[in-house]
């Protein structure tokens, strides 16, 4: 993995660019994972991680516990991605039905099995506990680790693991059943 975290921080704060090319390219995908599960297309996502990535940036100085840099940024992130959600609410404030028709690429029962689905795992999602349901969502969504996830939740990684352990074997008996009955 090369350099950790902390040491890259240390060369941004004295000036140094590769380092932080390294930190993007390190935490890119998690980045974009995270803003593309809160937003509803790649391309704001690209956007959003791009105005987080400026914004650590310009902020690394406030970045207070540098090992801990991919959770700052995921913060960022969240944050960033949140403001954009709630930016594009207030922007299409025009009716629905003066909008025109967007045409899809895919055909109408692909778009219906998807909408399902999301349903369907937004529906499991909820039966899980919130413990449950933070541990999956930072760990399989969000790209953290155990170690992370533990000191965020206030944890311990093996206790996180186990979280993650019984949230998935639920979400698959949950919608195997449902697999099963024909819903999606």
């Amino acid at each position: 993995m090369g350099e950790t975290d902390s040491a890259l921080v240390d060369r941004v704060r004295q000036g140094d660019s590769r380092a932080f090319d390294q930190l993007v390219r390190r935490h890119l995908r998690s980045a974009h994972a995270v803003a593309r599960s809160r937003l509803a297309s790649d391309s704001e996502a690209d956007d959003v991680c791009q105005d987080a990535f400026i914004k650590a940036l310009e902020n690394i100085d406030r970045c207070d516990k540098p090992d801990q840099f991919r959770a700052w940024l995921m913060a960022i992130v969240r944050n960033t991605a949140h403001n954009r959600r709630d930016y594009n609410r207030v922007r299409d404030t025009a009716p629905i039905e003066a909008a025109a028709p967007v045409p899809s690429m895919e055909s109408p029962e692909d778009d219906l099995r998807r909408a399902r689905l999301r349903h369907e795992l937004s529906d499991a999602m909820k039966a899980l506990t919130d413990l449950q349901r933070q541990v999956l969502v930072l760990h399989d969504m969000e790209g953290w680790k155990h170690a992370e996830i533990g000191q965020r939740l206030g944890i311990s990684a093996g206790s996180s693991r186990v979280h993650l352990h019984v949230a998935r074997r639920a979400m698959r008996k949950t919608l195997a059943g449902r697999l099963a009955l024909g819903a999606l």
